[in-house]
């Protein structure tokens, strides 16, 4: 005989997955703002023409793209405070490794970007005897920040949903109050459910948006 649901048991713990989403929106938000300005620096950083600094900043780069987040936020929550002698609470170390790695796909982001800007502009820039934080902040930031943006707004969904994996370090996100809620309730079906439910209200707009905002920078590029 199958087991029989009951959502209403949830209508007790509205208030700790309110507290929950708001937790798992202020990390994901800050991890955004600070992840995708690194990722700006990076970027530009990566265009130089010092070849240290884009050998080390592609190290950065392939590292983060190329290990599980989850990995990343257990060796900066358990490793880097051994290494440094200093304690992070799980919300530093969770903003920590989310930011470093928001950064690493940013940074291909714009740098991809960037080299869409074309070089007669560039030529403009120089002819005109702009300095180079004007040239930056004036013609290339706004061109690359517009030509960015639905890869960036894909790289904030993925983020958030990413952000998930900070509950395996005890911090209070939605996925944690959702598996003691589980756990204290023996209703795992309902609740990760309706956990699951919740990401997907949230995120299922998101990508429709970058959907929609894809394709109005498209028709603006090849008008």
């Amino acid at each position: 005989m199958g087991m029989t649901l009951d959502f209403s048991i949830l209508l007790r713990f509205t208030d700790a997955l309110a507290l929950g989403l708001w937790t798992t929106i202020k990390l994901t938000v800050l991890c955004i703002v600070l992840g995708t300005s690194l990722g700006f620096v990076i970027g530009l950083l990566r265009s130089s023409g010092n070849a240290f600094v884009r050998g080390l900043l592609g190290l950065y780069v392939e590292l983060f793209r190329g290990t599980p987040v989850l990995i990343q936020l257990f060796w900066i929550f358990f490793c880097l405070p051994l290494i440094l002698g200093v304690e992070f609470s799980n919300f530093v170390s969770a903003t920590i490794a989310l930011t470093l790695y928001m950064g690493a796909i940013t940074s291909e982001t714009f740098r991809a970007s960037l080299r869409s800007v074309g070089r007669e502009q560039m030529d403009a820039c120089v002819a005109l005897g702009l300095p180079r934080a004007a040239q930056i902040v004036n013609v290339i930031l706004p061109q690359a920040v517009l030509r960015a943006v639905p890869t960036l707004l894909s790289n904030a969904v993925s983020l958030f949903k990413e952000s998930a994996l900070v509950s395996a370090v005890g911090m209070a996100d939605l996925m944690f109050i959702g598996q003691n809620i589980s756990n204290n309730t023996a209703r795992p079906v309902e609740v990760l459910t309706v956990v699951a439910a919740i990401y997907f209200v949230i995120a299922f707009p998101l990508t429709r948006a970058v959907t929609v905002v894809e394709q109005k920078l498209l028709r603006k590029f090849s008008a």
